[in-house]
Order: C-alpha cells, then sequence, then structure tokens
C-alpha cells in the first residue's frame, strides 16, 4: 500500500476504535497531500472532526449550565473554578476549529474540482465557525458568525447549480444554515422559510432520488420537518424552544 492508503486504513482502524483524534491525524496528512479526496476519504475526515469536536461541543454545554445554575448560590472561588474549567474547553474548541478550517483553506478548497466537493467543503467551513460563534462573544462571535454566513451562502450557491435538491449534501447544507440563522442570528422567520424550501423543493423531485440516496435524504428531511414543527411554535408565540434544533453537526 503506498502512503495515502496506509493513512486511509489507519483512519479507519482509529474510527473502528473510536479514536479520533488519530482518525483527525491520519486524514488531515490525507488533507495535506493537495490531492481531491474520494468521496470516502471526505466522509472519513467529516466523522474524524465531527467527534472530536461534537464532544467538546457537549463538554462545553454541560459546564455553561453548571456555570448558570450555580452563579447565585456557589462561591466565588468555585465559579472561578468552573469559568476557568470552561475556558479550558473553549481553547480545546478554538484549536479543532482552526485546525480543520486551516485545512479547508489552504489544501481542500484549492484541491476541489468536483462541485459536489466544493458544496461538501464551503459547507463544512460554514459549520466550523458556526461552532466558533457558539460560544464567542463581542466582535470574535461577530466575525465568527459573518464568516459562517458567507460560507454557508457560497455553498448555497454552489448546491443550486451544482446539486439536485434532494442530495443528501444539499440537504444537509440547507438543515445546517437553518440551524444557523435560528441559533447563531436569532433568525427562525429566516430559518423556517430556508428549512421549508430546501423540503418542499426535495418533495417535489423526490421520485428522482437513487437508491443509494434514498436513506440518507429522507433522513435529513424528516430532520427539516422536526426543526420546521420546533420553529413555528416558537413563532406563534410560545416561547424559545428549551432545547435544540437538529442539525448534522
Amino acid at each position: 500500500m503506498g502512503e495515502r492508503e496506509d493513512l486511509v486504513y489507519q483512519a479507519k482502524l482509529a474510527e473502528q476504535a473510536e479514536r479520533y483524534d488519530e482518525m483527525v491525524v491520519s486524514m488531515k496528512d490525507v488533507a495535506g497531500m493537495d490531492v481531491e479526496l474520494t468521496v470516502e476519504e471526505r466522509n472519513l475526515l467529516s466523522v474524524a472532526y465531527k467527534n472530536v469536536i461534537g464532544a467538546r461541543r457537549a463538554s462545553w454545554r454541560i459546564i455553561s449550565s453548571i456555570e448558570q445554575r450555580e452563579e447565585s448560590k456557589a462561591g466565588e472561588e468555585k465559579m472561578k473554578m468552573i469559568r476557568e474549567y470552561r475556558q479550558t474547553v473553549e481553547n480545546e474548541l478554538k484549536s479543532i476549529c482552526g485546525d480543520i478550517l486551516d485545512a479547508l483553506e489552504r489544501h481542500l478548497l484549492p484541491s476541489a474540482v468536483m462541485g459536489e466537493s466544493k458544496v461538501f467543503y464551503n459547507k463544512m467551513k460554514g459549520d466550523y465557525h458556526r461552532y466558533l460563534a457558539e460560544f464567542a462573544t463581542g466582535n470574535n462571535r461577530k466575525e465568527a458568525a459573518e464568516n459562517s454566513l458567507v460560507a454557508y451562502k457560497t455553498a448555497t450557491d454552489l448546491a443550486t447549480s451544482e446539486l439536485p435538491p434532494t442530495h443528501p449534501i444539499r440537504l444537509g447544507l440547507a438543515l445546517n444554515f437553518s440551524v444557523f440563522y435560528y441559533e447563531i442570528l436569532n433568525s427562525p422567520d429566516r430559518a423556517c422559510r430556508l428549512a421549508k424550501a430546501a423540503f418542499d423543493d426535495a418533495i417535489t423531485e423526490l421520485d428522482t432520488l437513487s437508491e443509494d440516496s434514498y436513506k440518507d435524504s429522507t433522513l435529513i428531511m424528516q430532520l427539516l420537518r422536526d426543526n420546521l414543527t420546533l420553529w413555528t411554535s416558537d413563532m406563534q408565540g410560545e416561547g424559545k424552544i428549551p432545547y435544540s434544533p437538529r442539525s448534522l453537526y
């Protein structure tokens, strides 16, 4: 096996062993080869980063919830400990996001030839800037949100011209972009419009869906519909939904 095949095999082993930090290292090396990744390689890269970032995002939400709960009753010493712990997780989140965003900017996007790849990587770019915006404050949050918006818009323009409405990558993009509008820009009306348009466009062309992507596409369509139900309740004055909308990370 060549170096590229070895790295991909190592990544698959790491995935099976649920050692995602090592999976990231292998796939980052593949990304650094400045070649168009195969669909399998692209998915391995995405799964690796999704898991390392997902664990930290979950930790951050738990610690932030504890911080809010303890604010009124915990002493200053305990609050200092909680804030420092949250800062540790935030630093890890920044590092992981910076890592994949650098790989996207320097290697993956410049090497992307297929329209599908370009949509995939711009969506990824939007996602990881969104994760930065989730915990950032002030100008840092504003900058992350703007970067996320630009990347999602670029991906959407490409998806509209390159991919059918039923394509799972185009649907996943619409799902995550609508979550960005809802959670980061606090705009449930735009989130609903985007999610509804994506769902309706896909329904219209459902009979053209290939057998390969049927399961993935219909799952994402269900997530779009779930979010629409939540967000419509929110807009009808039932208050901000106390749990997170569904996204593909």
